[in-house]
C-alpha cells in the first residue's frame, strides 16, 4: 500500500503579506510523521488558523535563512519552552549554520530567553548539498540554490517512504532544479513574479518554458506577489492559498 501524504500551506504567501497571505509554512502529514518544510514569522497563526498542533511536529526542514521562511522557528521554541512544556523531540534541519542562526533569532526576537532550555530532545541537522540526510522518517537532500548568498539558499527534496516533495525555496532559475525533481510526486515551486528580470527568485515565464522538463507527477505555485495574484486564472498551474491541502 501506497503511502498517503497531505500537504497543507499553513502559509503560502510572500516575506510582504500580498494577497494578505501568511509567510511560507508547508505542513507535511502522514499516518505516521508530522513534518514542516520552512516555518515563516507567521507559521505559529497558520497552525492555529488550522487546527496544528505545534507540540506534534516531529521535523523541520528549512529551506533559507531569510525571516519570512525561518523565523517561525523561535516562535515555535519558544511556545515549546515556555508555555506547552514540550516532551516530543524535535529535529531541525537546514543549510550549513542552522543551529547557530536559529540561537541568534531567540536572542534578537526573545530577549531574555536564553535561559529557556528545552526539556525535550532537541537535534539539529546541517544539510550539504547533494548528501542525502536521514532522520524521524524522512530522507531529505539539498542542491544550492541562486537567491541571496547570506541566506545558504537550498532547493529541498524530501522523500518519506515512497513519496517525494520538491520544494525550491526561494531561487533564480537553475539546472539543478531538474535533477532535485526527477522523479519528484510533487514540486512546490515559487513563483513570485511574471516576467521580471530577477536572478534571485523564479518567475513564471521560465517555470512555464522549462515545464516540461521538470518531470513531477504535479506543480502547485506559491510565494506569489500581487502581480502573480493578478493573473491567478492564467498560470497553467495551481496557486497555493493558505489552508489549501493537497493529497499526495
Amino acid at each position: 500500500m501506497k503511502t498517503n501524504l497531505v500537504v497543507r500551506f499553513l502559509g503560502a504567501g510572500d516575506a510582504f503579506g500580498s494577497g494578505g497571505r501568511l509567510q511560507t509554512c508547508i505542513h507535511v502529514e502522514s499516518s505516521s510523521q508530522r513534518f514542516l518544510i520552512d516555518c515563516g514569522a507567521s507559521a505559529m497563526v497558520g497552525m492555529r488558523a488550522n487546527g496544528v498542533d505545534p507540540d506534534a511536529i516531529d521535523a523541520i526542514v528549512l529551506t533559507h535563512f531569510h525571516g519570512d521562511h525561518c523565523a517561525g522557528v523561535a516562535f515555535l521554541l519558544v511556545h515549546a519552552m515556555a508555555v506547552s512544556r514540550r516532551t516530543r523531540p524535535l529535529v531541525i534541519a537546514g543549510p550549513v549554520g542552522t543551529e547557530h542562526h536559529i540561537n541568534r533569532l531567540l536572542e534578537v526576537l526573545f530577549p531574555g530567553s536564553a535561559p529557556l532550555k528545552p526539556r525535550f530532545q532537541l537535534d539539529y541537522v546541517e544539510l550539504e548539498h547533494r548528501v542525502a540526510a536521514q532522520f524521524r522518517g524522512i530522507t531529505v537532500k539539498s542542491w544550492p540554490a541562486l537567491h541571496v548568498p547570506e541566506t545558504r539558499p537550498s532547493i529541498v527534496r524530501v522523500t518519506h517512504a515512497d513519496r517525494s516533495l520538491v520544494y525550491t525555496g526561494d531561487t533564480g532559475w537553475t539546472e539543478d532544479l531538474v535533477e532535485a525533481c526527477d522523479g519528484a510526486d510533487l514540486l512546490i515551486a515559487e513563483c513570485y513574479l511574471d516576467q521580471t528580470p530577477t536572478r534571485t527568485h523564479l518567475t513564471h515565464d521560465l517555470l512555464m518554458a522549462n515545464r516540461q522538463r521538470l518531470t513531477v507527477a504535479a506543480m502547485v505555485l506559491t510565494h506569489a506577489s500581487d502581480e502573480i495574484l493578478r493573473m491567478h486564472d492564467g498560470l497553467g498551474a495551481a496557486l497555493a492559498f493558505d489552508g489549501m491541502a493537497i493529497h499526495v
